[in-house]
């Protein structure tokens, strides 16, 4: 069933189900369309809310584009992050900045 639904929406995109009409496949369409849209416009919000930390503007940014945060302080990357989070370039170093001073976390190893 896993693959089923990974082939119907990541490889070959949404199909029509048994018995749908094409009528009712365009309106099923037209709702996920939206409802993708939507989320992305929400992300977008998200990215550039002072409600959120400069961490957190970040991590939502990289996300979204799926791209991570350059680790060259001159990176030309780091002026279009702070644009798009509505961050200052000072702020986006310095989270670079804490990013290089924190060691990585390891994994969660679940033991039974």
């Amino acid at each position: 069933m896993a693959d089923e639904n990974f082939h119907s929406r990541t490889a070959y995109g949404p199909v029509a189900h048994a018995g749908e009409s094409i009528a009712d496949y365009r309106t099923r369409m037209e709702i996920v369309q939206a409802e993708a849209l939507e989320r992305w416009q929400q992300q977008l919000h998200e990215q550039s809310s002072t409600l959120n930390s400069a961490s957190d503007r970040i991590r939502i940014w990289e996300r979204r584009h799926q791209i991570d945060l350059p680790r060259n302080p001159s990176h030309r990357l780091l002026a279009i992050i702070a644009e798009n989070t509505g961050l200052s370039l000072e702020e986006v170093r310095a989270e670079q900045q804490l990013r290089a001073s924190t060691p990585p976390t390891a994994p969660a190893v679940i033991t039974l």
